[in-house]
């Protein structure tokens, strides 16, 4: 079992800087380093206070100078935003920044807010996508490549930084759509997934998803590796904990509204906080979520990984305003504590650090 943090870099209100935003993702990659975790993870978002992660493989190679072992990657890059010779190329460059630390994530996007302003059409994002799935593999490992789709079109070429791992970084997909869930497994890529704020009957329909994806795959659903993208947190403190809860409510409160085209705001930038139609109060979050005094969250989070069966959790810890010490306590706290007691529950053998599995030229 592996663990990541998952940093959103969120601004709630102008209480904090972008500068002090994305300062605190890179204090908190170093601490969840130093506590033991294996990944950090970057959103990418563009234009509002929902994150300010404009350039998740910047963040990468920023944050890969800063540290040594732990590996990064965006979560996901918006595939349709990118000219895709220039993103073949910054794959290349981090993952030679990085001594061979990258996973990259990828993903189609939801947002049209984001798209209008690049001038892409997110009608044609799911085809542009499926391109980039013939395309990254193709250009990753082969010396020369040429690509011809409906959409992009590549001459032949050759990357002049090649990437350090071998045959190419592991693929991490994102995605709703059950047909290229089901190709992501079929060949053979790993999937970030997510319960969103729901509890255990949410996890067993989203491990029914999985099984069918799996099937329409022709594949064993378990070959899969899986990333569960989670909010947890420890603490004997019910107020601390609300905060935190009331901070991941608010993630889901503008995601929704990006995603509904439904968003507002009173000065051209900080997004309103409006609640949903169908919100989960803090005590339905309280009674769903690995959240409470440390052995309940462990509890908690043993019985999602029944259900689920991922080999990656990725723990979201920079939300809304939360504040920045209290999360670097907990950050420490869950590799001192929780994740020791859940490998350890798991029957998980020591490892080598996870940057040390993994082949490089």
């Amino acid at each position: 079992m592996e663990f990541g943090v998952f940093l959103l870099a969120q601004q709630r209100s102008y209480d904090q800087s972008s500068f002090d935003v994305i300062h605190n993702s890179i204090e908190q990659t170093v601490a969840a380093e130093q506590a033991g975790f294996d990944v950090a993870w970057y959103a990418e978002h563009h234009f509002n206070n929902y994150s300010l992660s404009p350039s998740p493989l910047m963040l990468c190679a920023h944050a890969a100078a800063k540290t040594s072992t732990i590996r990064v990657g965006p979560a996901v890059c918006v595939l349709p935003l990118y000219q895709a010779p220039r993103f073949l190329a910054e794959v290349g460059l981090v993952d030679t920044l990085s001594n061979g630390r990258l996973e990259l994530g990828i993903g189609s996007g939801y947002q049209q807010f984001e798209f209008e302003r690049f001038g892409t059409d997110l009608a044609e994002a799911g085809k542009m996508f499926a391109e980039y799935m013939d395309l990254i593999p193709l250009a990753l490992t082969q010396k020369t490549f040429e690509y011809h789709g409906k959409i992009l079109d590549i001459p032949p070429s050759s990357l002049n930084v090649r990437c350090v791992q071998k045959p190419m970084p592991p693929i991490w997909v994102t995605t709703g759509n059950p047909v290229v869930r089901a190709r992501a497994m079929r060949e053979g890529h790993n999937l970030f997934i997510t319960a969103l704020l729901g509890g255990n009957d949410a996890i067993r329909g989203l491990r029914g998803r999985m099984v069918e994806a799996a099937d329409a795959a022709g594949v064993d659903v378990d070959a899969t590796k899986f990333g569960f993208l989670r909010c947890g947190y420890a603490s004997t403190d019910r107020a601390e904990i609300d905060r935190y809860l009331d901070s991941a409510r608010f993630a889901r409160r503008l995601s929704e509204s990006l995603r509904d085209r439904r968003q507002e705001t009173d000065d051209g930038y900080l997004m309103q906080e409006v609640p949903l139609q169908q919100e989960l109060s803090l005590d339905d979050m309280r009674e769903n979520l690995p959240v409470g005094e440390v052995d309940r969250v462990i509890d908690k989070m043993l019985e999602e990984i029944e259900i689920l069966k991922p080999r990656h959790i990725a723990l979201q810890t920079q939300l809304g305003d939360f504040d920045q010490k209290t999360m670097l306590r907990q950050i420490e706290l869950w590799g001192d504590r929780i994740i020791p007691a859940i490998k350890k529950a798991l029957g998980t053998p020591a490892e080598a650090p996870v940057a040390a599995r993994f082949a490089t030229a």
